[in-house]
């Protein structure tokens, strides 16, 4: 009998339900065609639209759902005119991540060999590497609660051991499988900016502790301008990166440019017992209900969930599903035959997902 994973749905704002209905259909066609898992999807009221409506944007019946999931499938979330009294938008996501400690931000780069993207790579070179973001405090420890008096405004960066431990342990790790699994050369940057900062030396010492942990992996330090830099100039060279949890939310933009934008970002906030799987772009209203919403993010991102519930369930049948979905994406990508206006096509959303459909289920 297959085992039913549970997933709760958080169908965003904006284009969020339009990415979120293809993106489930392709999951359910996946699971039924496989004998090795089932999923069942609950839905979880959240976001800007539902704050709007009854003043409440995370209510706790929906965050009860999250925490009784296998995992947590969010949608594109927030309204620029819709914000809480204090001026800050709409954030279910960053109130999932600090709820249920969603310590380890993943955000995959990739581009294959040949596809077009904003640099001019070299016709032979790809890049693959993946950057890890601390979720949970840094920069945004004060988010919300920051001190603003007339002539002053102050936030408060926070590194701690409990988290930072966590996360260097969680980056080893995926360094360590993305080697194994022939997609890295097992190599680790941290990210910071340990020539100014106290906060960051510290956090580059409990770095340095983990390394040591790990002499089969090779570990080395970028400052984060540098990192910056070389993202553009030699990104080929990266492997797994880890920052702090601002350097992470920028850095990660930049990635998205590499890959030709936010359209094809993809990313999971993962912690000891939960994840949260999101496309990193936002709800873009000014062309909600157009059918023009490059779904292909959310779709990357529904990859990465039936990689990480096959890791962490041993389930070989979902991580191979996981595989394929992304492979499929990056064909249609790669093939540029049928592709959004945001990355330089004339496709709508559902042109978008049934050419990973057929990709999937024809190819």
């Amino acid at each position: 009998m297959n085992k039913t994973f549970s997933i709760a749905v958080f169908s965003g704002d904006g284009i969020g339900p339009e990415i979120t209905a293809p993106t489930l259909d392709i999951l359910e066609r996946m699971a039924a065609a496989s004998d090795g898992y089932d999923l069942r999807f609950t839905d979880a009221p959240a976001g800007a639209s539902h704050y709007a409506q009854t003043g409440e944007s995370l209510p706790e019946a929906s965050m009860d759902i999250a925490r009784a999931s296998d995992a947590i499938l969010l949608s594109a979330m927030g309204l620029p005119d819709v914000r809480y009294p204090d001026g800050t938008e709409i954030s279910p996501q960053i109130e999932l991540r600090k709820a249920l400690t969603l310590f380890a931000g993943i955000r995959p780069v990739t581009v294959k060999p040949g596809q077009k993207t904003p640099l001019n790579l070299p016709a032979d070179r790809g890049i693959d590497f993946v950057l890890v973001r601390e979720s949970t405090e840094g920069l945004f420890h004060t988010q919300g609660c920051g001190e603003v008096t007339k002539d002053e405004a102050r936030e408060t960066l926070l590194i701690t051991r409990e988290i930072s431990e966590k996360l260097f342990r969680f980056t080893f790790d995926l360094a360590a499988t993305r080697k194994k699994t022939g997609r890295g050369p097992g190599r680790v940057t941290c990210v910071d900016k340990a020539n100014v900062f106290r906060a960051f030396a510290f956090f580059r010492e409990m770095f340095d502790a983990e390394a040591a942990k790990h002499p089969d992996l090779i570990a080395d330090h970028a400052y984060v301008d540098a990192t910056a830099l070389w993202m553009v100039q030699k990104p080929w060279d990266f492997d797994v990166l880890v920052t702090e949890n601002m350097f992470g939310d920028i850095l990660s933009d930049l990635g998205a440019g590499l890959m030709g934008g936010l359209g094809l970002a993809p990313s999971a906030d993962i912690g000891l017992e939960n994840a949260v799987f999101q496309p990193c772009h936002g709800s873009a209203p000014d062309i909600a209900g157009q059918g023009l919403a490059n779904p292909l993010a959310m779709i990357l991102s529904a990859a990465m969930m039936l990689d990480w519930l096959g890791l962490r369930h041993d389930n070989d049948a979902m991580v191979q599903d996981g595989a394929r979905l992304r492979e499929a994406v990056e064909d249609v990508v790669a093939r540029g035959e049928v592709l959004t206006r945001d990355i330089g096509g004339t496709a709508g959303t559902k042109e978008a997902a049934n050419a990973v459909l057929e990709t999937l289920f024809v190819s």
